[in-house]
């Protein structure tokens, strides 16, 4: 089976496609080769490498700019998923999409369940949500993964900011008003290869995976801030250790508004597929590597 991968330059195609191999003809595609803004490169790609399982973890992420790149991000976001999912329905193959908290306005008292509603408060959020939509209207064996607070060792990041603000300061100030669960990239990817190498074993296609079709949500265990979350982070450095202090939202503007309450319940994942680790667990093993 051939896998195509979209986005391999990001944090979590990155990770991918270490994850993916052993499992299928891994072909991971960057923003060169298969422009999500560029559909019918993505309709051509996607004919030339006929995969078996198309993973998309492409997406436009600059959440403030999409305030004002509307256009663009719901054509990334919005569009480009519904193109994919298209052209895997005529092919037979399975589309994994990735997704995000960002789809709920944060006003819930607890974690969010795939049927609460979604209210987006910003741009990419509704883009995220047409993506979405757009999957699901195409009827094609499609798996959408909505995640929340992604970090990683590489890429622009909440983790990867920390690390760099706290060695040119004493001083930080950080949001403690916000809940999530800040989620590894690599624990993404794993998750995702865990799924497929169970439903692929000793097949050689996916269709077991069409009566599991939907969204489900995928993000570390527990709960916390964006103030301890960088608490935690400089409590696993050996060398940056700066004075963190917590603020509300109020007192950190930005374009464009965040959910207070980004917790996702994964339940249903957990119990359809695999376990998730708890959020701290997972980023001192991503600080240790």
């Amino acid at each position: 089976m051939k896998i195509l991968i979209t986005g391999k330059e990001g944090q979590v195609g990155y990770e991918l496609e270490r994850s993916l191999q052993g499992l299928g003809t891994v072909v991971a595609a960057d923003r060169h080769t298969l422009d999500l803004n560029n559909f019918d490169q993505i309709r051509d790609v996607i004919r030339a490498v006929n995969p078996g399982l198309i993973v998309n973890a492409a997406a436009y992420t600059a959440v403030d700019r999409a305030e004002t790149e509307t256009e663009l991000a719901m054509r990334i976001n919005g569009l480009a998923p519904g193109i994919m999912a298209e052209e895997a329905k005529k092919i037979g193959a399975v589309l994994i999409h990735y997704s995000t908290d960002y789809v709920f306005d944060g006003t819930k008292n607890g974690p969010y369940v795939e049927t609460d509603p979604t209210c987006p408060v910003n741009m990419y959020g509704r883009s995220k949500l047409a993506g979405e939509k757009a999957v699901q209207d195409c009827a094609a064996t499609h798996l959408i993964f909505r995640t929340s607070w992604v970090y990683g060792s590489r890429g622009k990041n909440f983790l990867q900011t920390m690390l760099r603000l706290g060695k040119e300061r004493d001083e930080l100030n950080v949001v403690n008003d916000q809940h999530g669960a800040p989620t590894w990239s690599r624990t993404i990817a794993d998750t995702t290869a865990h799924i497929v190498a169970m439903h692929l074993k000793g097949r050689e296609s996916l269709d077991s995976l069409k009566e599991l079709s939907g969204v489900y949500h995928l993000a570390a265990q527990g709960k916390t801030t964006w103030y301890e979350f960088a608490n935690a982070i400089f409590e696993n450095s050996q060398t940056i250790r700066p004075r963190v202090t917590p603020i509300s939202s109020d007192q950190f503007p930005s374009p464009a508004a965040r959910p207070k309450n980004s917790q996702l319940s994964s339940e249903r994942l957990i119990h359809t597929f695999v376990d998730l680790p708890e959020w701290r667990a997972a980023l001192d093993l991503c600080q240790k590597q």
